[in-house]
C-alpha cells in the first residue's frame, strides 16, 4: 500500500491583538462607524491573506483574534491592518479629524482551549465598555499577562 503524500506545514497560531487610536481619542464614536471599520479591516485582511477570526472594539481601540500563517509576523500583520485601515478611514472622511492609530499594540498568544472565550470577549466589546474604560482594560491586560514596561 502506497503512503499518501503529506503536505506540510499545518500551522494554527492564534494571537489576540489590541491597539488604540492615537492618544486614545474616541474617533470611532458611533456604532455604525465601528461596524463599517471592523468589516473593512476583516475584508481587507482577507484580501491580503491575513486570517482574522474576529475583530471588534470600541470608540478608542480595536481587538483582533488572528491566526498567523507560516510567512507572517505579528509586527507585519499589525502594520498592514493599521496602516491600510487608517488610510481608508481618512480617504473616506469617516472621522471629523484626521484619523490615526497609536504605534504601540498589545499581543498575546491564545491556546486552542481559550479560543471561544477570547472570541466572545472580543464580540462583546460594546457591552463590556459600558462599565469599563479602555484604560482600565489595558491595565488589566498588563497585570494579567505580567508585562513589564521598557520605560526607564
Amino acid at each position: 500500500m502506497a503512503l499518501a503524500k503529506i503536505k506540510m506545514p499545518f500551522v494554527k497560531v492564534y494571537t489576540h491583538i489590541v491597539w488604540s487610536t492615537k492618544n486614545r481619542i474616541p474617533f470611532l464614536n458611533s456604532k455604525d462607524l465601528r461596524i463599517n471599520v471592523w468589516k473593512h479591516i476583516k475584508q481587507n485582511a482577507n484580501e491580503k491573506g491575513i486570517f482574522i477570526d474576529v475583530v471588534n472594539g470600541y470608540s478608542d481601540h480595536c481587538h483582533c483574534l488572528i491566526s498567523l500563517s507560516t510567512n507572517q509576523t505579528i509586527e507585519k500583520v499589525v502594520q498592514l491592518i493599521k496602516g491600510e485601515s487608517s488610510f481608508w478611514i481618512n480617504k473616506n472622511n469617516l472621522t471629523e479629524e484626521k484619523f490615526a492609530w497609536q504605534d504601540e499594540y498589545f499581543a498575546v498568544s491564545v491556546s486552542e482551549s481559550m479560543i471561544e472565550k477570547v472570541r466572545n470577549y472580543i464580540i462583546n466589546q460594546e457591552k463590556h465598555h459600558l462599565t469599563r474604560s479602555f484604560s482600565e482594560e489595558y491595565e488589566e491586560f498588563i497585570s494579567k499577562y505580567n508585562f513589564k514596561s521598557n520605560e526607564k
